[in-house]
């Protein structure tokens, strides 16, 4: 097929009418045409084209439109397995974007008269991405049928596997029944794993033969690889996903028996994989943990052991003595990641050791005090520690006294050290008040101190308290420190004048400049025009800052001034302008939240709130707004309890939902409503699953007993 025909119609198609990732899809026609001439710049045009009509895995109608182009491109011999790659994952993807669903992968299968003739290709690796194309379209008619006649004659075991899989996706029946025989130890280790899938894709039960199938395979990382699922790459990880998934307690138990067996295995390579595969069984499933932690705690001195026992927390206490062996070792790192694990699973037997290697535990410190450190549980203070932390931070101000450039104070691994060791100071408060010349004397370079300080000069007397004022009046041009000097003092100036001048620094600094003002309330009335100033600047696009600092100085103003008649009118304009668009969901949710300081002056804003409740991801901020503005007699609580809920049930906003029901109180349920929320709180499945990785576990334990409190109050 000539090129000219591959590409007929290209130029003369609408492009700028349909959108992808981007917005309008007017560059497609460079990207196809670049990508099917297979020049140098091919492989820069398929990137573009993946992010572009399957952006993170997200269609729009420009994906659909591209298909035609691209199954051509694929059956002219061009590009072929690229193109029946991309076919596939456009087919595959659920996740639709301003188009009705369905519609991407009709599209695909609107070309499967020329997607199944390259199942006979010569080429095996043209007949394995053929398959995955052809049976992501869930086009049995059409595809099925030759997706049984080429796995019967096939013989390379990659594509077999993938033919098996495509069957599964076009008749679950039929590629289990095929499946039952391919589960031994004959059959080459890519068709066995995919019979596997196919009988847990079909929620056939799990047998003494699949167990043995997977055992049998592992490790499997390597014989993986030759597949295009993505979720497939890490067999045991995806299987046991699967099986948890299911939520049946034979399945639940055949998970973590599996994870069981492959942990306890002679063959570092398949504990990798079955540690990997227990971190994921630990982050679904609140049983995993206390099951598996017997198998896991031995081998902790293997960095992803120890990084599992530590997400595991305080949960995994029994592998307590393991660590505290392994941190004590003279090897930096080993001991550093043992110490690590150990900081977040028995906290005070960390102290000692951490207090003794300070300078040489950065991960244990990061733990102790910095990203991974629990927000909720501060690290246990400990003499032997603060001195350490007071030393080190002295001889950050000797290497560099005077914060000069170019030493390696202004690194950003110094500034991190800095950071952490200065918020442990800050967990300790008064406690560490001795460290109180160290935070004074690196104030200067490092203004985050200004926390610490007023943390550690809480209650102390009037000397020490003045040393700490005058540290921070000499910084207080940063409104950071500003803030500080007036927790510390009650000294408005400093703060007033730092805050006026941020507000004119742009979308960020008007947001951080209008919350500083709004805490001082009516102490700040005269900065009002400042405010009004700032409102009216000129914005050239309406993106999240832009919005998100309107919200703040409209806040700021009821908060400074009072005038519900000039506030109400700009955070309609923060509601309307963050409604329906993609990336404005938190903005909107921030907003409905936030207006609730404005009590029954915020009463206009009603039907807007209301019109919130049916998304998810921001019904519980429109449920905590609702109850503050609201006429109560007008509200049905029972509908903002479902909506609470839903957003539980989904994990849309789990801590907004959490606060939610906790403010409409026990008589918003209903009895249907009461057992949902207790099944959520009883049952083994985390309702915790995003987030930061490390924090997973532990969130989802503090939400359960958050809703548990719910739970009690309803009786």
């Amino acid at each position: 097929m000539e090129l000219s025909a591959v590409l007929a119609g290209l130029d003369a198609h609408p492009w700028s009418a349909v959108d992808h990732a981007y917005g309008p899809a007017g560059d497609l026609p460079e990207l196809l045409r670049t990508f099917a001439e297979g020049g140098g710049g091919a492989e820069e045009a398929l990137d573009e084209l993946y992010g572009s009509i399957v952006h993170q895995g997200t269609v729009y109608a420009a994906s659909a439109d591209a298909a035609p182009y691209l199954a051509r491109i694929a059956a002219s011999g061009r590009q072929t397995v690229d193109a029946l790659r991309l076919l596939g994952c456009l087919a595959e993807s659920e996740d639709e974007y301003g188009v009705e669903p369905g519609t991407v992968r009709a599209a695909v299968a609107a070309q499967l008269p020329l997607l199944v003739a390259l199942l006979s290709d010569g080429d095996p690796a043209v007949r394995q991405a053929a398959g995955w194309a052809v049976g992501h379209t869930r086009d049995a008619a059409t595809g099925l049928p030759a997706v049984r006649a080429r796995l019967a004659a096939e013989t390379e075991p990659a594509v077999r596997a993938e033919l098996l899989s495509a069957y599964g996706r076009l008749n679950r029946g039929g590629a289990v029944a095929e499946a039952r025989a391919l589960l031994g130890p004959d059959t080459p280790a890519p068709v066995r794993r995919a019979a596997v899938f196919a009988a847990l894709e079909a929620g056939e039960p799990w047998l003494a033969a699949h167990r043995d199938a997977v055992l049998g395979l592992l490790p499997a990382r390597e014989t993986a690889r030759s597949g295009y699922a993505d979720e497939r790459r890490e067999p045991l990880r995806a299987i046991v996903g699967i099986l948890l998934g299911r939520g049946a307690d034979a399945d639940r138990e055949s998970a973590l028996a599996l994870l069981d067996a492959a942990l306890r295995d002679e063959r570092p390579e398949v504990r990798a994989e079955a540690l990997w595969a227990a971190d994921r069984a630990c982050a679904l499933s609140r049983s995993a943990p206390r099951r598996l932690i017997p198998a896991i705690a031995p081998l902790a001195a293997e960095w992803a052991a120890a990084q599992l026992l530590g997400k595991i927390g305080p949960l995994a206490a029994a592998a307590a003595p393991v660590l505290v062996e392994l941190a004590a070792q003279p090897d930096d790192k080993a001991a550093d990641q043992a110490l690590a694990a150990l900081v977040l699973v028995a906290p005070q037997a960390a102290a000692p050791l951490l207090a003794q290697a300070l300078g040489r535990r950065p991960r244990a410190v990061q733990c102790a005090a910095g990203s991974h450190a629990p927000a909720d549980a501060p690290f246990p203070f400990d003499p032997e520690l603060l001195a350490a932390v007071r030393a080190r931070l002295a001889a950050k101000v000797l290497e560099c006294p005077d914060g000069c450039e170019g030493c390696g104070c202004s690194t950003t691994e110094d500034h991190n050290d800095t950071a952490m060791l200065v918020h442990l100071l800050r967990q300790w408060g008064p406690r560490a008040v001795e460290a109180l010349p160290e935070l004074c004397a690196v104030l200067p370079r490092f203004h985050y101190a200004a926390t610490a300080i007023t943390a550690v000069a809480a209650g102390i007397g009037s000397e020490q308290r003045e040393q700490a004022a005058t540290a921070l009046r000499a910084c207080a041009r940063k409104l950071f420190v500003a803030q500080a000097l007036y927790e510390l003092t009650g000294e408005t100036g400093p703060l007033l004048a730092a805050a006026e001048a941020a507000l004119a620094t742009g979308a960020r600094g008007a947001a951080e400049g209008a919350r500083a003002l709004a805490g001082l309330g009516p102490a700040a009335a005269h900065l009002a025009p400042a405010l009004r100033t700032a409102l009216g600047r000129t914005v050239d696009r309406d993106t999240v800052p832009e919005v998100d600092a309107d919200l703040a100085l409209a806040l700021a103003l009821w908060r400074t001034a009072g005038e519900a008649a000039e506030v109400v009118p700009v955070l309609a304009s923060v509601l309307d302008r963050s409604a329906g668009r993609q990336w404005f969901h938190r903005t909107a949710a921030r907003a409905a939240r936030q207006v609730a300081v404005l009590g029954p002056a915020g009463r206009p804003l009603t039907a807007r709130l209301h019109a919130l409740l049916d998304d998810p991801a921001q019904a519980p901020s429109a449920v905590l707004g609702l109850l503050a503005v609201a006429d109560p007699a007008g509200l049905d609580r029972t509908r903002l309890a479902e909506a609470a809920l839903l957003s539980t049930e989904t994990g849309a906003d789990l801590k907004g939902a959490c606060d939610a029901l906790r403010a409409l109180g026990a008589a918003a349920l209903t009895r249907e409503q009461h057992d949902r929320l207790a099944a959520l709180v009883a049952g083994d499945r985390r309702m915790v699953v995003s987030g930061a990785d490390h924090a997973v576990i532990r969130e989802d334990e503090q939400l359960r007993a958050a809703l548990a409190s719910v739970l009690d109050r309803v009786g």
